[in-house]
C-alpha cells in the first residue's frame, strides 16, 4: 500500500467518523468522541497491518470488523468484560445494540442519555462505514464509490434528526472538506486538473450551505423516525387519584423528603381522560434524556430550580416531579413530555434522585387578561354524559363568560364561595359522576378529589382546556429540608393558558404565596385572583388579534403585511443598485475574454453601450466612425478621439488578413477606456443614471436587422472578409 493509498484510507475513515459525528443531537458531541474513535483508530491500524502482511490481505474486512468491535467493548462495555477480556455477556450486549439500540434510541427524549444500550448504534454504523469504505476504495480504486457507506450514515442520521442552522454548516463543510482530500488524493488526472475539480466543489458547497443555514429560515424537520415511537410501560399502573381518601385517614405517614429549591407542589400523575366514572393518565412516554426543554407552550421566561427527593413510603411507580422536568439522576424514569410525569418500570418506595426543572417567569399584569390555549394536549378531553342539573349550574357560575384565564379564575372563585373542603378522617370518596352529582348539587362538601375533579369537568363543558393533576403539596412553612406526609396529598384542576403552559388553580381555597419567588407562576396567579373583579362587574376580556390558526368570523378585510411588502422592496432596490453595475462589469470581462479579433469586436460593443447609457444617436449598421460623427451633437465631442483609435484597431483586426495580435486587443481596450474615462466628465448625475440603466443588458434587435449571434462571430467576420464591400458594423 503506497502512501497515496493511505491517505485515502484515513479520508475514507475520516469520512465515517464526520458522518457519526452527525448524531450529535441525539446524543451530544462530547458523548460520542471516544466510542468512535475506539472503532476507527484499530480500524486502521489492522488495514496498515495488512497491508505490511500480504497473506492477510483476504482477511482484511474480518480483521477490520473484529478490531472495531473490540473498541466498542473497551469503550462502552467493559463493565460487562473480565480484565477487558469479552463474556457472554459482552456477546449479549452487543447483539442487544445491533437489534434493540436503534429503537431505545427512537424512545428517548434528545439528547439521549449516553447509556450503552443506546450509544451502541453510532459506533456500530461507524464500524460498518469503514469496513464497506475501505474495502470499495482498495477493490474499484475509485474514491466516490468508497464514500457511498458513510453518506448512508449521514442519511440514517439526518431521519433521526435532520441538522439545521449552524451545525448544519458545519457538517457540511467538514464533510465536503473529507471529499475533496480524498478526490485531490486520487490517482487519475493531473494534480491541477484534480485541483481544479475540487477547489469549486468545495466553494459552492460551502457557500451553498452558509445561504441555506443562515440566511434562510431553518424550519422544523418534516419527518423522524422518532415520530410514532414511544417506550412500552411494563405493566398497569394504579391511579393514585383512589387513594386519597386513604392517605387523608393516614395523615402523619411519611411519603418523601426535600431538600432544595421550594416548589409549592408536587405533582405525580396527570389524569386528562374521563369517560363519567373513571380518571385515566394516558399520555406517550418516552425515556429521560441528559436534559429536556420546556415545551413549545411555554412563551415566556424560565428559570432553572433543583431539588434532592428521597422516597420514603411513596408506593407505586409515579416519581414526584413538577410541570416541566429539565433534568434527573439517580434513577431512569419515563417521561410523558407533554405532562411532566415520571414514572419507573418497577416500583421504586426508597429510590434517592436529584430533580431539575424549568419555572415559568410570568409577569405581573399580562396573565389576568391572557387567552387559554385551546390546543393544548389533553385539554378538550370528553367528559362524559353530565346529570342533569350540572349544565344550569356552570352556566350560572361564570354567566355566560366566554373561555379565557379570567373566566378560569370566575369558575374557581364559585368553588370557594359555594363548596366547602371536608376535614378529619372520615372524608368522602369518589369521582365519578354520581359522586360528582352529589357533591354539586347536594352535600356541596368534598376532599380535593370532588373540588378538582368537578372543576376539570366544569370547565371543559364551557370550553376551558382543564386537566386534573394528584400529587403533594409542600407543607406549610417548610424550608431548606422538609418532609412530605400522607396529609399533604392534594388533586387540583390546571388550565392551559396561552404562552404560559398549564396553570395549577385552587378551588377549595388553600393555596399559598411562594416565600421569595414573585415572579414565579404561583405569585402571578396570586396577583390575578387579587385582580379579579366583583362577579356584577365580570366582563370578558379584548379579544385578541387573530392570528395564523383561526381569523374572525366578521374580518372582511386583508391585513397588508407591510413589514414584507417593505423588505421586498428593500430586496429589490438593493438588487437593482448592485445587480445591473455588476451585471455591466461581468460582460465588460467577457467580451474581453473572446478570442482573436472577437475581443477587438467586444471593445468596440463595450464603448457602443457606453455611449448608449449617455444618450448618444445609434442605429444598427453604425460603426466606430459613424458613432464619432454623430457623439458632437449629444455633447460627447469628448468621446471622439477613443472612438476614432477604435476604429483603427478594428481596420487592422479585421481587414488586415494578419492574425490579430494581444497589442491590437490591448489597443482596441486601451480605446475603449478612454471613452468611458471621457464619459465620466459629465457629472455624478449622469454617471449614476447611466450605471443603472439596464436597456443595454437586454438584446435588442431592430426590425429586419441581420446582426448574427454571438456564438456566430468569428465565421461571420470570415465571410465578411470574402465580400468586396465593407460591412457596416452595429
Amino acid at each position: 500500500m503506497t502512501n497515496q493509498d493511505r491517505v485515502q484510507v484515513a479520508c475514507v475513515a475520516l469520512a465515517a467518523v464526520v458522518a457519526g459525528l452527525f448524531f450529535a443531537p441525539v446524543f451530544g458531541i462530547v458523548p460520542l468522541l471516544v466510542p468512535i474513535a475506539a472503532v476507527v483508530v484499530p480500524a486502521l491500524v489492522v488495514v496498515e497491518l495488512c497491508s505490511r502482511q500480504g497473506k492477510l490481505a483476504a482477511w482484511r474486512p474480518l480483521l477490520v470488523a473484529l478490531a472495531g468491535l473490540l473498541g466498542v467493548t473497551e469503550s462502552l462495555l467493559f463493565p460487562t468484560t473480565v480484565a477487558g477480556l469479552p463474556t457472554g455477556d459482552t456477546l449479549a450486549a452487543l447483539r442487544s445494540g445491533v437489534t434493540e439500540s436503534w429503537q431505545l434510541t427512537l424512545q428517548s427524549t434528545w439528547p439521549a442519555r449516553p447509556d450503552p444500550e443506546l450509544m451502541l448504534l453510532v459506533p456500530l454504523l461507524v464500524l460498518l462505514a469503514t469496513v464497506l469504505g475501505v474495502e470499495l476504495l482498495l477493490l474499484l480504486r475509485k474514491p466516490l464509490p468508497a464514500l457511498l457507506p458513510s453518506f448512508a450514515v449521514v442519511v440514517v442520521s439526518q431521519l433521526y434528526l435532520a441538522l439545521s442552522g449552524l451545525a448544519a454548516v458545519a457538517g457540511a463543510v467538514a464533510y465536503a472538506a473529507v471529499t475533496g482530500a480524498l478526490i485531490a488524493s486520487g490517482r487519475t488526472g493531473p494534480v491541477s486538473g484534480r485541483r481544479a475539480l475540487v477547489l469549486p466543489a468545495l466553494v459552492l458547497g460551502v457557500v451553498a450551505a452558509i445561504v441555506t443555514g443562515l440566511l434562510l429560515p431553518a424550519p422544523p424537520p418534516g419527518y423522524s423516525l422518532k415520530q410514532g415511537q414511544a417506550a412500552q410501560v411494563n405493566a398497569r399502573v394504579t391511579n393514585p387519584l383512589g387513594e386519597i381518601s386513604y392517605r387523608l385517614g393516614h395523615p402523619d405517614t411519611p411519603v418523601f423528603t426535600v431538600a432544595g429549591d421550594r416548589a409549592e407542589r408536587w405533582p405525580i400523575v396527570v389524569l386528562q381522560a374521563f369517560d363519567g366514572v373513571n380518571w385515566t393518565p394516558g399520555g406517550s412516554y418516552r425515556r429521560l434524556g441528559t436534559e429536556l426543554a420546556p415545551g413549545p407552550a411555554v412563551a415566556v421566561p424560565v428559570h432553572r430550580r433543583d431539588a434532592r427527593i428521597t422516597m420514603r413510603g411513596l408506593d407505586g411507580r409515579w416519581l414526584p416531579s413538577q410541570s416541566w422536568p429539565a433534568a434527573v439522576t439517580g434513577v431512569d424514569p419515563l417521561v410523558e413530555e407533554t405532562q411532566g410525569t415520571l414514572l419507573v418500570q418497577r416500583p421504586m418506595p426508597a429510590a434517592e434522585y436529584s430533580l431539575g426543572w424549568w419555572e415559568p417567569q410570568v409577569g405581573i399584569a399580562n396573565l389576568g387578561s391572557a387567552a387559554v390555549n385551546p390546543y393544548a394536549e389533553g385539554g378538550t378531553g370528553s367528559v362524559g354524559t353530565p346529570p342533569e342539573g350540572v349544565p344550569e349550574l356552570v352556566a350560572n357560575a361564570l354567566r355566560g363568560m366566554r373561555p379565557s384565564f379570567q373566566s378560569a379564575l370566575q369558575l374557581e372563585r364559585f368553588f370557594k364561595v359555594n363548596y366547602r373542603l371536608a376535614t378529619g378522617t372520615d372524608v368522602p370518596g369518589g369521582h365519578g359522576w354520581p359522586q360528582l352529582r352529589r357533591f354539586l348539587l347536594d352535600t356541596k362538601v368534598g376532599t380535593s378529589e370532588q373540588f378538582a375533579a368537578a372543576y376539570v369537568a366544569l370547565a371543559r363543558m364551557t370550553g376551558i382546556p382543564a386537566r386534573l393533576v394528584v400529587g403533594y403539596r409542600t407543607p406549610p412553612g417548610s424550608g431548606g429540608e422538609y418532609v412530605v406526609r400522607n396529609g399533604d396529598v392534594l388533586a387540583w384542576p390546571e388550565v392551559a393558558v396561552a404562552g404560559v403552559g398549564w396553570v395549577p388553580m385552587d378551588p377549595y381555597g388553600s393555596e399559598t404565596r411562594g416565600e421569595g419567588n414573585g415572579a414565579g407562576l404561583t405569585a402571578a396567579v396570586a396577583r390575578a385572583r387579587d385582580q379579579l373583579p366583583p362577579v356584577e362587574e365580570l366582563r370578558d376580556p379584548p379579544v385578541a388579534a387573530p392570528n395564523g390558526n383561526a381569523n374572525a368570523a366578521n374580518d372582511s378585510t386583508t391585513q397588508i403585511p407591510w413589514e414584507l411588502l417593505l423588505a421586498v422592496l428593500a430586496a429589490a432596490a438593493l438588487g437593482w443598485l448592485t445587480g445591473i453595475p455588476l451585471a455591466k462589469r461581468v460582460r465588460a470581462w467577457r467580451r474581453r475574454r473572446r478570442p482573436g479579433s472577437g475581443a477587438v469586436l467586444g471593445a468596440w460593443h463595450e464603448a457602443r453601450d457606453r455611449m448608449r447609457e449617455h444618450g448618444a444617436p445609434f442605429s444598427e449598421g453604425m460603426t466606430p466612425r459613424d458613432l464619432a460623427a454623430a457623439a458632437p451633437a449629444a455633447d460627447l465631442e469628448s468621446t471622439v478621439e477613443g472612438l476614432r483609435l477604435l476604429a483603427s484597431a478594428m481596420d487592422q483586426a479585421l481587414w488586415s488578413g494578419a492574425e490579430t495580435t494581444g497589442e491590437v486587443r490591448d489597443r482596441a481596450w486601451h480605446a475603449a477606456a478612454l471613452v468611458r474615462r471621457r464619459l465620466t466628465s459629465r457629472g455624478l448625475r449622469a454617471r449614476i443614471r447611466a450605471a443603472l440603466n439596464p436597456s443595454t443588458l437586454i438584446r435588442t434587435r431592430t426590425p429586419g436587422s441581420s446582426r448574427p449571434p454571438s456564438s456566430t462571430w468569428p465565421r461571420w467576420i470570415s465571410s465578411c472578409r470574402s465580400r468586396s464591400a465593407p460591412p457596416r458594423w452595429r
